[in-house]
């Protein structure tokens, strides 16, 4: 009995967090079999049904690829926004002039309905990798953007000026004043980006492109193939968790843990 409280108490935090995420699940896939119980196998099949369809994709190797073409412009576009959306966030946010002058940009840009974008993406990029991938660096840069420049103006000037006064190399005061205060505000940030890329590029492939998961899914509309097109929902979201709770979570928990230092 002490060796498996021992165990127990030496797993990862973000193990035991995972619970709540896996009793959420369990409560959807009850909803799930409920709900498919009550309108029937054509308007909502049951779990079991669009797992074994998932299994039946994969086993005819149409899953993987796909989910590649996805997960590659998801990534380069989610990349860049990460980029371009943290290093521009952090210069605003040293001054609070431009911060003033980026805020109505960003809410503009936050308003902007992604569709809007993607119709004019098409026009610009065609039916290549590039309207994808444009469509959601544009929905993400301005989540990221917003998430380092809010870092950067909230960053306590008292520590800031202890460090200057103590004259601490450049190299420490990023890595233990500066950095752990603005990744506490990139991370949600980038985890809201991440949700969002994989929704844009799906609904990008859906109009705009004849490969990736949003292609399966207008092919398994065509077809009134509603078993396929709630397995391909369910390899997204498989991907989405296995990121976010596999890499995502421990990383935080790992830079973060100067706030259980603080406790």
């Amino acid at each position: 009995m002490h060796s498996l409280k021992r165990v127990l108490r030496g797993l990862p935090a973000y193990l035991w967090g995972g619970w709540g995420a896996a009793c959420s699940l369990l409560f959807l896939l009850a909803l799930w079999e409920g709900l498919s119980a009550i309108y029937g196998a054509l308007i909502l099949p049951d779990p079991l049904t669009c797992l074994q369809r998932l299994g039946e994709l994969l086993a005819a190797g149409k899953l993987g690829g796909e989910l590649l073409i996805t997960a590659r412009r998801a990534s380069i576009g989610l990349g860049l926004a990460l980029a371009a959306g943290s290093l521009l966030g952090l210069c605003a946010g040293l001054s609070a002039t431009v911060a003033l002058l980026a805020r109505p940009l960003i809410t503009v840009l936050l308003g902007t309905p992604p569709i809007a974008w993607l119709v004019l993406a098409l026009l610009w990029f065609g039916m290549g990798d590039g309207t994808p991938v444009f469509t959601v660096f544009v929905a993400c840069f301005p989540i990221v953007f917003a998430g380092a420049l809010q870092g950067a103006r909230t960053l306590d000037a008292g520590l800031r000026d202890m460090a200057r006064a103590c004259r601490l190399p450049l190299g420490m005061r990023l890595r233990e004043v500066y950095g752990p205060h603005i990744l506490s505000y990139l991370f949600p940030a980038a985890i809201t980006a991440l949700g969002s890329a994989w929704k844009v590029v799906v609904m990008a492939e859906l109009l705009a492109s004849e490969r990736g998961v949003g292609a399966a899914l207008a092919i398994s509309r065509a077809q009134l193939d509603t078993a396929a097109t709630l397995a391909w929902v369910v390899a997204v979201l498989g991907c989405l968790l296995c990121v976010e709770y596999g890499l995502l979570e421990p990383l935080r928990l790992e830079l973060e843990r100067w706030r259980e230092n603080t406790r």
